[in-house]
């Protein structure tokens, strides 16, 4: 079995579904990898390019195309469907409608074309299907790489993984591909930025509908970076020219409209359960939502999801600015990050929690400071960086067995890769995670050196374990439990 790793959340389709507008007919996943509307077309950062992101942040070349997974031999991805929101775009900013489009389309990675589709559109659940339709048009179709035949398959369950990694050899190999959707907006909510515009019964017809795909989504993200009409969302956006667009609904918690899609979304009567993963929930919502499994879900198995995210070392929600760690300043303490008493909520679960491979959700701004590198190195560069996501994993590490838990099964990889972030440097797209994994295993063998005996007996396994639960283990063994 591949041990390479799984990662929970990714965009394969952003960059290339968005390019595709550019072509006639748009919205096509083209057969030749050379083309940019190809999920396949491999497109690594150049000098140039790795300049402009550690300057303005920007990520314009692929970090998941199918074929940088291949190459990264990774057969398991957890990829996520996003109608793009149109609230990232204003009709005139310093004047001029061509400054937002700039900024979206610089961020993205798109293309101009795709950026007038989404202001003239007004269906985010046909852009929902028509990206889920991009996937499936090459669904099961032969790539070459290296003289390797390679295919991607959605999958439905586990078993389908499972069968997929029995059956490849080393010349034909299947990457499974798991759906997920990131925000509750693809039911066709949130279109009008500053009034309520969805209907109920539309809503709801349309989760049955997707509930009824070929490949029904594993898990939805509830909110995503505007309001929904769902549930509040939390501060994901700092660009202020377009900041302002997320204040409606900022900070607010699960509405009337919201809990029935919870209830039509966790409905498992005809065995379609699709799970809640709660990143982007703001405070308030995601506190109803724990309240609710606590008590109408008492009695069924849910765990708690959270996709792509960062711990912000603070006690809990209602304890916001206490902290029981020295590790707290080197977090972000944004609450969109998440408190060590959910982190306990989510380990009780048998949850799992994706680490995001976003410098600015990982890290505080005195941590990114300090492990940068200014002379070429990449031994220093990958030493530095991965502290930056060592801290995560000890952090929570630490959290647990102070709570009498097998501290090492919850957390994972959910990197958001293609997802509009500002990757750690060096660690530019999939095939990177090999290249960081001995450094973090370093760094876990120096923590065991300083710090086994204070974990109680379970919790003194040794550091190549650590961190292959962390890149696939956890993961594959969450997905065996409830991708079924």
């Amino acid at each position: 079995m591949s041990m390479s790793y799984i990662d929970l959340h990714c965009h394969p389709s952003l960059k290339p579904f968005g390019k595709s507008f550019k072509y006639d007919p748009p919205k096509q996943n083209a057969s030749h990898s050379g083309r940019k509307n190809s999920i396949w077309h491999y497109s690594p950062p150049n000098f140039l390019e790795r300049q402009v992101n550690r300057l303005l942040t920007l990520t314009k070349f692929t970090q998941t195309d199918v074929t940088a997974v291949a190459k990264a031999n990774c057969d398991v991805m957890v990829i996520s469907l996003y109608p793009f929101e149109k609230h990232f775009l204003k009709k005139k900013m310093l004047g001029f409608k061509f400054v937002s489009d700039l900024l979206v389309n610089l961020a993205a990675g798109v293309s101009q074309k795709r950026i007038d589709n989404l202001r003239n559109h007004n269906s985010y659940f046909q852009d929902l299907n028509d990206e889920y339709d991009y996937y499936m048009q090459r669904h099961n179709f032969a790539e070459v790489i290296k003289g390797v035949t390679y295919t991607y398959r959605l999958v439905n369950s586990y078993a389908e993984i499972s069968n997929h990694k029995n059956t490849s050899t080393d010349t034909r190999k299947i990457i499974s591909l798991v759906p997920t959707i990131e925000g509750a907006h693809a039911f066709e909510t949130g279109l009008d930025k500053n009034n309520d515009m969805a209907d109920e019964t539309t809503v709801l017809n349309n989760i049955d509908t997707v509930k009824n795909w070929e490949h029904q989504p594993f898990f939805i993200t509830l909110a995503h970076h505007f309001y929904n009409e769902i549930c509040g969302h939390a501060r994901s956006i700092s660009i202020g020219l377009i900041k302002k667009n997320q204040n409606r609904g900022l900070n607010t918690d699960i509405t009337d409209l919201g809990f029935k899609v919870i209830d039509k979304l966790l409905d498992n009567s005809a065995g379609k359960r699709i799970f809640i993963d709660i990143k982007h929930m703001s405070k308030a919502s995601r506190t109803s939502y724990y309240k609710l499994l606590e008590t109408t879900y008492s009695n069924q198995d849910i765990p708690i999801i959270v996709s792509h995210g960062a711990v912000n070392g603070k006690r809990s929600i209602s304890e916001s600015n206490s902290s029981d760690t020295p590790l707290g300043k080197y977090f972000r303490a944004d609450d969109i990050n998440f408190y060590d008493s959910e982190i306990l909520r989510i380990a009780k679960s048998k949850g799992i929690f994706g680490l995001q491979l976003d410098e600015r959700r990982i890290a505080s701004k005195k941590a990114i400071r300090s492990s940068r590198i200014y002379w070429p190195s990449k031994k220093r560069r990958y030493r530095n960086k991965s502290e930056l996501i060592w801290r995560q994993i000890q952090h929570i590490a630490e959290l647990l067995d102070k709570n009498d838990l097998f501290c090492w099964e919850t957390i994972a990889i959910g990197s958001d890769f293609d997802g509009i972030v500002n990757p750690i440097k060096g660690l530019w797209t999939a095939e990177n995670i090999k290249d960081i994994k001995p450094y973090l295993i370093e760094k876990a063998q120096d923590y065991l050196n300083a710090n086994v005996t204070k974990l109680q007996a379970r919790n003194q396994i040794s550091a190549s374990e650590i961190i292959d639960r962390v890149l696939f283990i956890n993961a594959n063994e969450f997905l065996k439990q409830y991708f079924n």
